[in-house]
């Protein structure tokens, strides 16, 4: 088939580029013929929280990536969907995350189709978003209009889509491990490139910072008396995309200088191993959640892992085998590292995290795109 996959990539940076380029790359092993159409704006500096949205790193080897569209100007969304509806293609795979990106993804949508011969297909990350603004639903079902088919990899947003499409075609597929952030290497290996010290055992938090992330309940956890006298450190990797302030404070409030290791710049591919293998358990104390790329990126490297029952995050730890899935709570948090620790349970939570990713694979993904294609009748 012609498939052309809709959304960010290189040389913008993210899990949801990574989740692109590596979905094109297993779509590409299965024999088809596979185009990125990228955004050659995506977010406008003002709106962007971060540093810089771009990558150092190269394209995948091999990876049509054409970069397109601007999430700004209606007649770039027109020229593109004018472009994709000769292009003919068989199938369009959309990335959908963010309300602000409805009215350019959903306008293409609609034009392409129009060809009568291109089914569309939407994999949703958040249908509802965490951090709610004006006109999102407007915008989101502006868009919904423009897809034939939903994958969805958490069942709350499998859930969510049905309140805003009518009898919607739908898949649950879960977010397939992230394989291609480095080799497992040993702990003091990555001890030694991190420049940390080895006495101490080590939780992490990873990933870019927002305050529904819960980091602040994180910081607050590891003041709990029965952990502040351990010789265990947070690593805490990830870029701020909120005010850095609060958490710094604190830091400093609480007394955790010492206790907590800050590496707040973006992390590149090639440093992403060292950071995992280098942590006994990683950490996602969510506020709120649908499902999360780091979940997947711990499933590589084998690690327990402690996440918030929140959105899908619960979905894919087996609690107390695996891992732990707690109330969102400080207290809650507080008492599951305490417990990892106690128990000495990192070798037991880890051979059954092995077992667990075996059902998290791309063919999975891609199986269930092919499914729902089969399932979509062109009106």
């Amino acid at each position: 088939m012609k498939i052309v996959i809709l959304g960010p990539a290189n040389p913008y940076r993210g899990g949801i580029a990574a989740l692109n380029e590596r979905l094109g790359i297993e779509l590409m092993k299965e024999g088809h013929d596979v185009t990125v159409f990228n955004f050659k704006l995506q977010y406008p500096g003002i709106l962007f929280p971060g540093k810089t949205q771009y990558t150092d790193e190269k394209a995948p080897e091999g990876l049509n990536i054409l970069r397109k569209v601007n999430s700004i100007n209606p007649l770039n969304w027109l020229r593109v969907g004018y472009e994709l509806k000769h292009l003919a293609a068989d199938l369009v795979i959309v990335r959908y995350w963010l309300p602000f990106m409805g009215p350019a993804l959903g306008t293409i949508c609609r034009v392409l189709r129009k060809n009568r011969h291109t089914k569309v297909i939407c994999i949703a990350d958040n249908i509802i978003p965490h951090e709610k603004r004006p006109g999102d639903r407007l915008f989101t079902q502006y868009f919904t209009k423009g897809v034939d088919g939903y994958i969805a990899m958490s069942h709350e947003v499998y859930a969510d889509i049905e309140k805003l499409v009518a009898h919607p075609l739908r898949r649950f597929t879960p977010h397939p491990v992230y394989d291609h952030y480095g080799e497992i290497i040993p702990r003091g290996e990555a001890l030694e490139a991190l420049h940390l010290d080895p006495a101490y055992r080590y939780l992490l938090f990873f990933g870019f910072i927002r305050d529904y992330k819960g980091l602040d309940w994180l910081l607050q956890a590891m003041a709990d008396v029965r952990l502040k006298d351990r010789q265990i450190r947070l690593i805490v990797a990830g870029e701020f995309y909120a005010d850095s302030e609060p958490y710094l404070k604190l830091i400093r409030e609480q007394g955790l200088e010492d206790k907590v290791v800050l590496h707040t710049d973006y992390i590149p591919n090639e440093q992403i191993n060292r950071y995992f293998c280098a942590a006994d358990m990683i950490v996602q104390p969510y506020k709120t959640a649908t499902q999360s790329g780091v979940t997947q990126v711990g499933y590589h490297f084998n690690k327990a892992m402690l996440v918030t029952d929140v959105g899908g995050l619960g979905e894919i730890i087996a609690d107390r085998r695996s891992g732990y899935v707690v109330k969102p709570e400080v207290s809650a948090i507080a008492d599951a590292i305490v417990d990892f620790y106690d128990g000495e349970r990192q070798a037991d939570f880890e051979k059954e995290t092995m077992k667990l990713k075996e059902q998290f694979s791309w063919g999975r993904m891609t199986s269930g795109i092919m499914e729902l294609y089969n399932s979509i009748s062109i009106q």
